[in-house]
């Protein structure tokens, strides 16, 4: 039983939540009476109802993230139904900004907006005391770091064995890029870096190896980005696996020669390009020296073995179909690893909101709140980039297309693809739910319907299908004429380069 029950329900198993630990550790001699208890994306909100109640908790403190909001909405609405003497206090950025609107938050009995791990644990000490606070929205502290406990040994060893472990070494953001809730931010601040490496370094102990580091500008202290880099290749074994976000246009010599020493396979870098469009970046407030970022990206590919993940957002204000565009094949020349091309979502809170009615941003009313047309890129439009994106991340990112896929690009790959994902969507009439073996088979006759060759695609695709870690060629292949008889019964090519599992 536990009288304060920390519950969130995260997209997938693997993400552990960094910020219910941090709330857990901040309890102080509460902790004793608090249980974190985690749950995936589609349950029933009646199991997880039904689940949280047996703990027979005093207060039920949720996470509420824009992935999760609506969920986490039905399972209060319950709870509430059931139990009214459970005391339910909510936080998280999809709650800390323009709650009028919000049913979640009318049906919870407390909102923490902003950093909350500090007074949290002030409200729960109230509540247990047996004194309700009469103001309802309690606006969270953000205090010095140093007065924060460390998260890190609630992670379980189940976490350490199966999930990804959610580490900062820093908080907030010194820039001010209007589509992002940092951008509230006034600056970064740093843990002490002594503290922080001293929890990391147990955590490697007991046998951690996958670290993700949550920090908007990972790059942007030199020498702590260097020494976290110095103590991770000191530790290096072939099991370790870190996650960067770095700033694209700022990558001085002292890192560079750091991230060159990494083997291959435990170094990923996030790289937010976000847009190549100079006169975007100034409307919406971001600082980015382009052809620096290009020569960073650049030299990363030539010089590093590290995995590039690159963003690119549609639907900027100022910005049209062309300019995002030239800004993927831009992006796509300097060859990262994956490209995620997102669609902008109007986060509560964020100052993307100054430019609604002059840009003619129209937004999904729901979360996620994606943007459904702008002055410059029609609904329609919208939807067509939309799918592109999504079928970029089952061809282009998956890795499975290697051979085929610059046969769909050629010399004009954002026009190219985009035709392919026009011509997919005609065929296969969703986005999602495509078995991967008629995947395949909509690339071949896409491919052999564009005329050349006719034994390149057969080719492409025999090669790409087994390098996947398949044997032989896939049974739409052998059914047509374009199959080579060469290709059946090869050795199988080893697996290699698909998109990271541990990504």
């Amino acid at each position: 039983m536990a009288a304060i029950v920390l519950a969130t329900l995260n997209a997938r198993y693997v993400h552990a939540s960094l910020g219910l630990r941090y709330l857990a550790a901040n309890l102080g001699a509460l902790q004793r009476e608090a249980k974190i208890v985690e749950f995936v994306l589609g349950a029933r909100p009646a199991d997880l109802a039904e689940a949280l109640l047996e703990e027979e908790p005093v207060i039920v403190g949720f996470g509420v993230y824009i992935w999760n909001a609506e969920e986490t909405t039905r399972v209060i609405a319950m709870l509430k139904r059931v139990a009214p003497h459970v005391v339910v206090v909510i936080g998280g950025p999809e709650v800390s900004h323009e709650l009028d609107d919000q049913r979640i938050a009318r049906l919870a009995d407390y909102v923490i907006t902003g950093p909350g791990d500090l007074s949290f644990a002030r409200l729960c000490g109230e509540l247990l005391a047996g004194h309700r606070p009469p103001q309802k929205v309690i606006a969270g502290e953000q205090g010095p770091l140093e007065k924060l406990a460390l998260p890190y040994r609630l992670y379980t060893d189940e976490d350490i064995a199966s999930r990804f472990l959610y580490v900062e070494a820093s908080r907030g953001c010194p820039f001010k890029c209007e589509f992002c809730l940092s951008s509230l931010d006034k600056t970064a601040w740093p843990f002490n870096l002594e503290r922080f490496l001293a929890e990391i370094e147990r955590l490697h102990e007991r046998g951690a190896r996958h670290f993700r580091f949550v920090d908007r500008t990972f790059n942007l202290n030199v020498k702590t980005g260097l020494a976290i880099l110095e103590f991770f290749l000191a530790r290096m074994d072939d099991r370790l696996f870190l996650h960067f976000e770095i700033v694209p246009d700022h990558l001085p010599d002292k890192l560079k020669q750091a991230i060159a020493r990494f083997p291959q396979g435990s170094l990923q870098f996030e790289i937010g390009i976000q847009t190549w469009n100079p006169e975007v970046q100034a409307l919406i407030s971001r600082r980015q020296d382009n052809e620096r970022a290009g020569q960073n990206f650049a030299w990363l590919r030539s010089h590093t073995r590290a995995l590039i993940h690159a963003d690119l957002i549609a639907g900027l204000p100022g910005e049209d179909l062309a300019s995002f565009g030239a800004g993927f094949d831009r992006l796509y020349a300097l060859r990262p690893h994956e490209i995620q091309a997102g669609i902008l979502k109007r986060l509560r809170g964020t100052p993307i909101a100054r430019h609604t009615e002059r840009h003619g941003m129209r937004y999904n009313p729901d979360p996620p709140y994606n943007v459904l047309a702008t002055g410059l890129i029609d609904f329609a439009t919208m939807q067509r980039i939309a799918r592109f994106a999504r079928y970029w991340d089952l061809v282009g990112n998956s890795g499975r297309f290697r051979t085929s896929l610059p046969l769909i690009l050629g010399a004009a790959p954002f026009a190219r693809f985009m035709h392919f994902s026009d011509w997919l969507y005609a065929r296969a009439g969703r986005t999602h739910a495509i078995a991967l073996e008629r995947l395949y088979e909509f690339v071949y006759d896409y491919l052999a319907e564009q005329g050349g060759d006719a034994e390149a695609p057969a080719h492409s695709l025999a090669l790409d299908y087994r390098a996947s870690g398949a044997k032989g060629a896939p049974a739409f292949l052998e059914r047509r004429r374009g199959a080579t008889s060469g290709e059946r019964g090869a050795a199988p090519i080893q697996r290699a380069g698909l998109r990271q599992s541990r990504h």
